[in-house]
């Protein structure tokens, strides 16, 4: 990922600076078989509230019979959010779980003290041509609940709040805005909702919540007079509302991440996060010596520790 901060503007220029404290442009990466954009973690924006990590899936087209492999792997001390906007993901975990997710669902997986999953493409999904596209992020949980047991939640489109009024259309994934609340627990502030504009359609953002980023999906937005185009991750500027403007002629499609600042810093490994760098070392012996359970109907592969290209756990700090 690469990442630009906000110049300050010449006299004359927008003062949309003054509200973006920073922009991230995601790094490509290959991900079971298709491509994904790396936003978070970056350089010079770990997290965003508790938002620790976030992918860009797609949008990827699968020729007859392909789909996404991703075998079984574990998490520790983090919850995975799983968002798609077009396509199929079939979820596995060691707790039992199996749940397709498909466009305007959630699927809130907490690792806790351990889970293993797999997110493979389905048969049906596999037997006709198809399209994939979607986010994956993590929450880093709180230090008080980083341990506590894995539990694996599923919500409906039809269960999320949604706004619409004059070309806007919002989707509450999690948390609370606009006077609403998505029935998705979360163990602190949160905030995460999928956004669409019509051409000339604008959106006020308040400053409810300490932390806060708008990742555009597709199309292009506006904010005070200076537009931003697609795969930016725009990290707003605490306590200052911002009014978001679609200029046409396209629609666009965006989402608003973030929350409080993480009570603080989080070491992140391959797929381990926690506040304690010891716990992730914990986790690595523990997944190459084969100590997590095994996911129930996929127990035939997994994806082994990497031994060598990672480097140290990196330590992600707040805000």
């Amino acid at each position: 990922m690469s990442w630009r901060p906000c110049p300050d503007p010449l006299p004359g220029d927008a003062r949309a600076c003054d509200l973006i404290d920073t922009i991230v442009v995601p790094r490509t990466r290959d991900l079971g078989g298709f491509e994904v954009g790396r936003v978070l973690p970056a350089p010079q924006q770990g997290m965003v509230g508790p938002f620790i990590f976030f992918d860009h899936l797609g949008p990827a087209e699968f020729a007859l019979h392909e789909g996404m492999d991703i075998r079984p792997h574990p998490h520790i001390n983090l919850a995975t959010v799983t968002y798609l906007f077009d396509g199929e993901i079939m979820h596995r975990d060691s707790l039992g779980t199996e749940q397709a997710i498909h466009p305007g669902a959630v699927n809130w997986m907490s690792a806790g003290r351990g889970i293993v999953h797999s997110e493979r493409s389905s048969g049906a999904f596999r037997a006709r041509q198809s399209r994939m596209f979607g986010l994956q992020t993590w929450v880093a949980l709180p230090a008080d609940h980083e341990e506590d047991a894995p539990f694996f939640s599923h919500t409906g489109k039809d269960k999320l709040p949604v706004i619409e009024d004059h070309g806007v259309f919002v989707r509450l994934v999690a948390g609370a805005a606009w006077g609403r609340q998505s029935p998705v627990a979360t163990l602190t502030d949160t905030v995460y909702a999928d956004i669409a504009l019509d051409a000339g359609a604008r959106l006020s953002i308040d400053a409810e919540h300490e932390e806060r980023g708008l990742y555009i999906v597709a199309g292009t937005i506006e904010i005070d007079g200076q537009q931003f185009g697609p795969e930016q991750l725009l990290v707003l500027r605490p306590d200052k509302a911002v009014t978001v403007t679609n200029p046409g002629p396209a629609s666009a499609r965006l989402v608003l991440i973030g929350g409080e600042t993480m009570d603080g810093p989080r070491y992140i490994w391959w797929n381990f996060v926690s506040s304690r760098k010891e716990r992730i070392e914990q986790a690595q012996a523990e997944w190459k010596a084969a100590r997590f359970d095994s996911v129930p109907g996929d127990a035939d592969e997994f994806i082994p520790l990497p031994d060598s290209g990672i480097g140290a756990p990196r330590q992600i700090r707040t805000g």
